[in-house]
C-alpha cells in the first residue's frame, strides 16, 4: 500500500498544464493508493464553496472517482484555499483538516503534517495578514458578500501579494529553522512533511535526542515533486 503527499497545486483555469498534470495524478498514479494527503494550496484561490468550478472539473471528477475506488483523500488548508469548507469536502468525499498542524501515524512513525506557512516566522507582515484572514468573523464577513464582490477583493489581494513578494528576500519567505525544530519538539516527532515554500528537498533536523527529517513538497507546474511513502521507504519523486 502507498500513501502520497502533495501540495501547492495552485489549480487555476489559467494554468492548464497543472490541471492536466493533476488529472493524470489523481486518475492514474494515485489509483489503488491507501491515502492521498493534500497539504494546502490545492487551488490558486478559493472564494467559498459556491466558487465557480469552470475548468477545474477534470480534477474534481478524478477526486470523486478516486475516493469511490477506496482511496482516502485528506485535505489541509493552505494560504490560498483556507475558505474551502464542509460543503466542498462532503461533495467530493474528502476529509478536511482545519487545524494548522496534525500528527498522523505514517506506517508506524508519528509524523507532523502542515501546510508550512506558519514556519515562515521571519515574514512578519504575512503572519499578521494570516491572523486576520483566518479569523472566523473576518471569514464570515467575506462569505456574506456577493461572489462578484469576493472576486474583486481577491484580485486586489493578489496584486498586493505579488508586490509584497517582490520586495522580500527569498530567505524571509522560507521556513525558519528554529520554528521547524520547535514544532517537531512540541509534537514529539522526528518526521515533518510540509509544502508552501516551493523548495522541495529532504532536510536533516537536529533534535534533542535524535536527528529528524523534514520533507518539503514542491509546486506544480508542468511537473511536480511529490512524496511517495510505503511501509518500507519514502522518496520525493518528480511526477510529469
Amino acid at each position: 500500500m502507498l500513501t502520497w503527499f502533495v501540495s501547492d497545486l495552485h489549480l487555476d483555469p489559467a494554468r492548464p498544464d497543472a490541471i492536466q498534470l493533476a488529472q493524470r495524478f489523481f486518475s492514474n498514479t494515485a489509483k489503488g493508493a491507501e491515502h492521498v494527503y493534500i497539504l494546502g494550496d490545492l487551488f490558486e484561490y478559493w472564494l467559498g464553496d459556491d466558487n465557480p468550478k469552470h475548468g477545474l472539473e477534470p480534477v474534481l471528477e478524478a477526486f470523486s472517482a478516486l475516493t469511490q475506488s477506496g482511496t482516502k483523500i485528506t485535505f489541509m488548508h493552505g494560504n490560498r484555499d483556507f475558505l474551502i469548507g464542509d460543503q466542498f469536502a462532503s461533495q467530493y468525499n474528502i476529509d478536511l483538516i482545519t487545524d494548522d498542524e496534525q500528527v498522523i501515524d505514517l506506517y508506524g512513525t508519528p509524523t507532523l503534517i502542515m501546510h508550512g506557512d506558519t514556519l515562515c516566522t521571519d515574514d512578519h507582515d504575512y503572519l499578521k495578514f494570516r491572523t486576520l484572514v483566518r479569523d472566523p468573523t473576518w471569514q464570515g464577513n467575506i462569505l456574506s458578500q456577493t461572489l462578484e464582490e469576493r472576486i474583486q477583493f481577491v484580485g486586489k489581494l493578489r496584486k498586493m501579494s505579488q508586490g509584497a513578494m517582490q520586495e522580500k528576500s527569498s530567505d524571509i519567505m522560507d521556513a525558519n529553522q528554529a520554528a521547524v525544530e520547535e514544532a517537531m519538539v512540541r509534537h514529539r516527532v522526528s518526521q515533518l512533511i510540509h509544502g508552501h515554500t516551493h523548495r522541495p528537498a529532504v532536510h536533516t533536523v537536529p533534535l534533542p535526542h535524535q536527528a529528524g527529517q523534514r520533507w518539503v513538497l514542491g509546486e506544480w507546474t508542468d511537473h511536480a515533486k511529490v512524496l511517495r511513502c510505503s511501509s518500507t521507504d519514502m522518496a520525493l519523486i518528480t511526477f510529469r
